[in-house]
């Protein structure tokens, strides 16, 4: 059950760490990678397939946030989403192979399902973002650089 544990908590920490919530799964896998008992290219899968995921339920919200924007609990002014729309709009779709930034990365996520971005070329802009992300940190981590 261990390995399956330790699976499972960098695969909940890495989609948690792609929505708003305050969670770092750099510093669960960087942990994983140094103890040496886990393949690396399985804890590199299982970290990016948690932060997509994460990202894709993100790009969901934002399809149906929207309808929301008009009630007092909305957590978004309407001037920030028109700013976050504009922000979008002016730099496009591959503004999410920034999604992997801290700040601004989730939120680029959210806004690409309210402007309706289509979800081919999300999951492949995200995928190819994250991915990426994960196998520099696991280059550096390991010193392959």
């Amino acid at each position: 059950m261990g390995d399956l544990g330790a699976y499972l908590g960098l695969f909940l920490v890495a989609f948690a760490a792609a929505t708003i919530l305050p969670f770092q799964s750099e510093a669960v896998l960087v942990g994983l990678l140094l103890t040496g008992d886990y393949p690396t290219a399985l804890l590199v899968a299982v970290a990016s397939a948690g932060n997509v995921l994460g990202a894709v339920a993100n790009w969901l919200l934002g399809i149906g946030i929207e309808r929301f924007k008009d009630r007092a609990w909305f957590p978004v002014s309407a001037q920030r989403l028109a700013q976050g729309q504009r922000w979008y709009q002016r730099y496009g779709k591959w503004s999410l192979l920034g999604s992997w930034l801290p700040i601004i990365g989730d939120p680029l996520t959210v806004i690409a399902g309210v402007l309706r971005e289509p979800f081919w070329m999300f999951l492949i802009l995200v995928t190819i973002a994250k991915v990426s992300r994960y196998v520099v940190l696991t280059a550096i981590t390991l010193s392959w650089m």
